[in-house]
């Protein structure tokens, strides 16, 4: 069969099912994918062919013999280099890491195996996920165009980030789905610029165990996918309370792809104003407004509302996840693991002490990104500047979850935009750091709060005559998934933005 590169997780598990194709034969066809168009997006920093292979033919045999271990049984997945990986390196993007092999395995990639699923490969991201167009990460993956992961929409322009080669992997079929994480929007901010779907749980839905570490309290692992239902299919494959993470939660998980309904008639979508004020771009907004006049149209009531507190979210994420990354990137000293000025041949002089070697090596590991945001987070939690930034941004943050609280006791789910731009091009914003965290001003509130958010493809604007992806973000309260999905997979069923694939 052609084009199986093509398929969604639900068409290529019901083509298996029904012996029409192999695990083998799919993953083959992936290769081959990426063997034709990798070079020009750039959307892995290592590719696992032998092993994949291994895992394909596993889950032949396993089909074979009647025992199938879930949906996702020899669906070829990508996995953000952030997600430890036994025995496969994993850089987080950063020289630091550049030869780190993990002894063990993340719970969410752990799950992914035992469900039978077959990695493809790690792909690119922002250094230690900082970033919104993938640009800072440490690793040229595209040696074509010498540069980092590019928009398979538009090959000038970034794919967002962080999770960047997750989004661009996914667009450009070189995956059937993958995983990102999502602190601030780096789920939902790539999704939106590489129309694709991708969901951002509620915090503690998923686990954070073997996920290296940005911003311990906003972090949170979801799947990144080609529809909705592959969302909902992915969800429950790797949620669930995980012993090894005290902040992931004890509760059912529901089966979000059989429980999913097209019918939204009579459901509250409440819209931020907010959400629409200065900065965004007017085609962006046209088209976010149209995808919600078709909620309305399928039975949705459409209800204005306030978040006055969603102002200050972009501050208190910049002083709260700063002051987190400052302590958890702590253990790179180069000493027990990754990289160190000692293995460097060509180092002029031998650091004389074991200070030397903390200094050296995280002046050479980290890029300018993880050590601008290292000072600043060192910096909010200093004596004499802690109770003026952080314990002030934490008491913020309530007041912006309380608020959330409330709107969602009038309100089924949140309607909003993603990006206040399109995808941008390359090296446009990465000199003016302030610019670069703009972009994330409209993703950021939800993660403070903890919600579920998710982008979903809502059209297309024009730029210098390119056709350039517009998400939709629909945001639900705490354990909500459900209802974010339904509202998701009934614009879907009702639209086909999902279904238009860039040309590359």
């Amino acid at each position: 069969m052609e084009n199986l590169h093509k398929l969604t997780i639900k068409e290529a598990k019901d083509l298996l099912e029904k012996g029409e194709i192999t695990s083998v034969e799919l993953t083959e066809a992936i290769f081959e994918r990426i063997k034709q168009v990798e070079s020009k997006v750039g959307a892995y920093i290592t590719i696992t062919r032998e092993k994949a292979m291994e895992m394909a033919k596993a889950s032949d045999e396993r089909r074979k013999a009647g025992k199938t271990l879930s949906e996702i049984d020899g669906i070829p997945i990508a996995v953000k280099d952030l997600f430890l990986t036994k025995g496969i390196k994993t850089t987080a993007g950063s020289n630091i890491l550049n030869d780190f092999i993990p002894a063990y395995e993340s719970t969410v990639t752990g799950k992914l195996w035992k469900a039978g699923a077959v990695l493809i490969g790690k792909t690119n991201l922002d250094q230690f996920a900082m970033g919104s167009s993938t640009e800072t990460s440490a690793y040229n993956t595209s040696k074509e165009f010498n540069s980092t992961t590019r928009n398979p929409w538009d090959l000038d322009r970034i794919p967002g980030g962080s999770s960047g080669g997750s989004a661009a992997a996914v667009a450009a079929d070189l995956c059937i789905a993958a995983v990102g994480t999502d602190t601030g929007g780096s789920i939902r901010q790539p999704a939106s610029h590489c129309s694709i779907t991708g969901l951002k749980p509620t915090y503690g839905r998923v686990s954070r165990y073997g996920t290296i570490a940005m911003a311990s309290s906003l972090d949170q692992a979801g799947p990144m996918t080609k529809t909705v239902e592959d969302t909902a299919i992915l969800l429950k494959i790797i949620s669930g309370y995980d012993k090894f993470d005290s902040t992931s939660f004890d509760k059912e998980i529901p089966d979000y792809a059989g429980s999913l309904k097209s019918e939204i008639k009579g459901l509250k979508v409440g819209i931020p104003a907010e959400f629409f004020g200065e900065g965004l771009d007017p085609e962006v907004e046209r088209v976010v407004r149209s995808s919600i006049s078709e909620l309305e149209k399928l039975g949705a009531k459409i209800i204005p509302v306030s978040l006055p507190s969603a102002h200050y979210a972009l501050a208190v994420y910049y002083i709260l996840m700063p002051a987190e990354v400052s302590s958890n990137l702590a253990r790179y000293d180069g000493i027990r693991f990754g990289f160190s000025t000692q293995k460097i041949e060509n180092l002029k002089s031998t650091p004389k002490s074991l200070e030397e070697v903390y200094k050296l090596s995280r002046a050479e590991g980290f890029g300018p990104e993880a050590k601008r945001r290292i000072m600043l987070g060192s910096y909010v939690l200093s004596a004499g500047y802690y109770d003026a930034y952080y314990k002030k941004a934490q008491k913020v943050r309530t007041l912006i979850k309380k608020e959330f609280e409330e709107i969602f006791k009038t309100v089924d789910v949140l309607a909003a935009p993603v990006s206040p731009v399109p995808a941008f091009k390359f090296g446009e914003k990465a000199s003016d750091p302030l610019s670069m965290y703009l972009s994330d001003i409209l993703t950021v509130p939800v993660n403070p709060a903890g919600l579920p958010a998710m982008s979903i493809p809502a059209g297309f604007v024009e730029k210098n005559g390119r056709s350039l992806p517009v998400g939709l973000q629909l945001i639900g309260s705490h354990w909500s998934e459900q209802t974010i999905l339904n509202v998701g997979f009934a614009f879907q069923k009702a639209t086909d933005w999902h279904k238009k694939k860039p040309i590359i």
